[in-house]
């Protein structure tokens, strides 16, 4: 039997991709907005410090001091700087699935509670620090990555909003901390302030080289370098930014939308979670109130700003630890609350939450010819 001739249609044309210039439109637009909404910010931060009798350049003045002026400044802004980064990616990587949680705070403090625990117990058995810290490590991310990924359970399988259920899932979680820290896992020789039994001096992590900043620094960095490869460059990260451009269609084409979006708040709360593990293996040595900093809320504006790019997320943090860092300057100096730097905070998020609507409006970022 003589095979049959196969007849092929035409060959459907390559979709292009983004054009040169569409591409710097759009790295103009990333930069250029958010950085326009952080000037208007501070514009009205100036307004309020003008309201309560301040010069604005002096308070500007006294933040690049506390936070950028000298070696010392710069080590304090680096050290405020390393849980930022991380609880930053507890935002930045369930918004590529198009997900918006603020339950950081939850997911760091639990973190750090499990990494406690687990330091202590194993720090029993003799092992050595490395292993009590890789141990630490792991309890802090699974602890995290657990507890944000009931938020997203919440919005798959139940329709639950994942902003609300993770707002509320930070309380019970700074509950569940407070009741495990000053009762049943409680020091006894902790008495004015609660903690956990202390992880020993051996088992801390130390500074970085010639730096006073700890090792959560390198965490933060090297979690956003293989956040931003898996999400850029992988096929689990395109398919988790198909879910996120649009659900519908990624169950179309057979994706599991449930594991992807699940699997973006483990992600997300693991580097959490490893926020809370160096900030008592390199700074409290214990879980104590102390790890109830703000740092999960901080990370929203962080990623926020960054527009969820894991590694714009590095200088962004930098910027508002240093910001943060220069509260207790302006408390000596200008006699303000160190609180005072948190009120330009919310200004800025809420600059860049309304910045998101000019995106794609400006003849400047337009492409095609202009009339």
């Amino acid at each position: 039997m003589a095979p049959q001739a196969i007849t092929l249609g035409p060959v459907p044309a390559a979709t292009p991709g983004p054009s040169p210039s569409g591409r710097l439109r759009g790295a103009a637009e990333a930069v250029l907005i958010p950085l326009g909404a952080l000037v208007v910010a501070m514009l009205l931060f100036g307004l309020f410090i003008l309201l309560i009798g301040k010069s604005p350049l002096e308070v500007y003045g006294f933040i690049y001091k506390g936070g950028f002026s000298t070696s010392f400044a710069w080590q304090n802004t680096l050290a405020r700087a390393a849980p930022l980064i991380l609880t930053a990616l507890c935002v930045a990587l369930p918004a590529q699935a198009g997900l918006i949680i603020i339950g950081g705070e939850g997911a760091l403090v639990l973190g750090g509670l499990a990494s406690a625990v687990a330091g202590y117990q194993i720090g029993l058995s003799g092992a050595s620090p490395a292993v009590v810290q890789v141990f630490m490590a792991l309890a802090a991310m699974v602890a995290g990555g657990a507890w944000i990924a009931i938020g997203g359970a919440l919005r798959h399988f139940r329709g639950v909003n994942e902003t609300i259920s993770s707002l509320l899932l930070t309380y019970i979680a700074l509950a569940l901390f407070n009741h495990f820290v000053e009762g049943p896992l409680r020091d006894p020789a902790s008495l004015n302030k609660p903690s956990t039994m202390p992880i020993g001096e051996a088992n801390m992590v130390g500074m970085l080289p010639d730096l006073d900043v700890h090792w959560g620094l390198v965490y933060g960095v090297v979690f956003c370098v293989i956040a931003f490869v898996l999400v850029r460059y992988s096929t689990p990260g395109f398919a988790l930014r198909i879910v996120g451009g649009n659900v519908r269609a990624a169950r179309l084409v057979g994706l599991p939308v449930g594991v992807l979006l699940i699997g973006s708040c483990v992600l997300g709360g693991a580097a959490a979670g490893l926020a809370g593990m160096a900030e008592v293996a390199a700074v409290h040595g214990a879980a104590n109130a102390s790890l109830i900093a703000g740092y999960g809320y901080a990370g929203i504006l962080v990623a926020f700003i960054a527009r969820h790019n894991p590694l714009a997320i590095i200088p962004v943090a930098i910027l508002l630890g240093g910001i943060n860092a220069s509260g207790g300057m302006l408390q000596r100096r200008l006699d303000l609350p160190d609180a005072t730097v948190l009120v330009l905070q919310g200004i800025a998020f809420m600059t860049i939450l309304a910045s998101e609507t000019l995106y794609g409006r400006f003849r400047l970022f337009q492409s095609g010819p202009q009339k």
